[in-house]
């Protein structure tokens, strides 16, 4: 594959890179303010990017979205991802739950949910991580279900699902087979947030930022049966079907907030001056710009190496391990080498440095944290070689 842009997708990613350059970042002052001035905002974002046939792109377009294939919509991503709002304008933080409804939900779930999702009328959240429990070994999960006539009767504790107190439903991980196997005792069900039981504790700041990241209590939260998500047992196999793509978005995201870096930071070479030269004449300061050139590339490389495997329907497991880990360092690097040659501007909301590097330190943990990736890739692949086989890179 090239890893240009194809010209099939050109005029789609240039739309999406003018409206993130020239309509979401310009509103983010107020986006990061809260409250009423900045829900209008973003409605008013919402609206433009309906109107311009920017809206939902990634979704499949029998469910209303853009229709955008995988491997199109990978590098339409890398420009929304300029953004932390980017998704919630254009209409895909729903995109992950969004799949995974239209492969699993009942049509009572479809009509219920994943037609107001795409439409943008309601907002979803994912429960996994509990506070309790190492979420690098989800099968410890304690959270837990069991059946009572025809409900559902949920018990547990959940903490980073993400956008609950704003979404109408959590899709909730938890142990429902009491003598199977680790990886068929869990299933997902569905639990509409406004269900008695369902107490959200605290929206938990991460690093400082607010994110609506929420602790989640289930006291005998009770759901009709037909809540079940896909089928009993299956819970690990429908969330890695989640995770797996969802890694590819936001390994991408995190490019585009990596250019958005290096745009900052070479501008600000050519600018700023010291001892009677610019930055940008300075050898130390060269050096930034080649090794984050280096890392993005190599990320970028990596990430759509990746995407197109997952594209050619391989799970992709050592692939999507691989920039797990190497796109959150790279994102980690990119940004702190900008704040360094911005010197103390580069620690204010001056610049929208100082949030992006934030954001960056939290890609290290969430979603996995880089520790278990690195585990799983060196594991797979030595697997080969014990297997008798080898990990040839050109044959991959």
């Amino acid at each position: 594959m090239s890893f240009a842009v194809p010209d099939s997708v050109r005029p789609v990613r240039d739309a999406v890179h003018a409206f993130m350059t020239g309509r979401v970042e310009p509103a983010e002052p107020v986006l990061h303010a809260g409250g009423p001035a900045a829900a209008a905002a973003l409605d008013e974002l919402r609206a433009q990017a309906k109107k311009e046939g920017l809206w939902a792109l990634g979704h499949p377009r029998e469910l209303g979205g853009g229709g955008l294939p995988f491997l199109d919509y990978v590098y339409v991503n890398e420009v929304q991802g300029r953004s932390e709002y980017g998704q919630l304008a254009l209409g895909t933080y729903t995109l992950q739950d969004s799949l995974m409804l239209h492969e699993h939900a009942s049509p009572e779930q479809r009509e219920r949910f994943l037609e107001p999702l795409v439409r943008g009328d309601i907002s979803p959240s994912f429960a996994m991580t509990e506070p309790g429990v190492s979420s690098s070994d989800p099968t410890q999960i304690s959270t837990h279900a069991v059946l009572d006539g025809g409900e559902w009767v949920i018990n547990g504790h959940k903490w980073f699902t993400t956008g609950a107190s704003r979404a109408a439903y959590t899709t909730v991980m938890c142990r429902t087979e009491q003598d199977a196997p680790p990886h068929r005792a869990f299933s997902m069900i569905v639990v509409p947030t406004d269900t008695p039981g369902y107490t959200i504790v605290r929206e938990t700041p991460v690093l400082g930022l607010e994110g609506a990241h929420c602790e989640v209590r289930y006291d005998n939260v009770r759901v009709p049966a037909s809540s079940l998500l896909g089928e009993r047992g299956q819970g690990f196999v429908i969330a890695q079907r989640r995770l797996g793509p969802g890694r590819i978005f936001h390994c991408m995201r995190w490019l585009g907030q990596a250019q958005r870096a290096f745009d900052l930071m070479c501008l600000r070479l050519h600018e700023r001056t010291a001892f009677g030269q610019p930055l940008a004449a300075k050898q130390l300061m060269r050096q930034h710009v080649f090794d984050s050139y280096t890392e993005i590339q190599s990320a970028r490389l990596l990430t759509l190496h990746a995407a197109e495997a997952i594209d050619r329907g391989s799970e992709a497991r050592v692939e999507i391990g691989a920039i797990k880990v190497a796109g959150a360092r790279m994102l980690h690097n990119v940004i702190d080498r900008a704040i360094q040659v911005y010197g103390a501007a580069g620690l204010t909301p001056d610049t929208p440095l100082d949030r992006m590097y934030r954001h960056a330190r939290a890609g290290r943990i969430y979603d996995g944290p880089d520790e278990v990736h690195i585990d799983s890739v060196g594991r797979r692949i030595l697997g080969e070689y014990a297997a008798g086989g080898s990990w040839e890179f050109g044959l991959r």
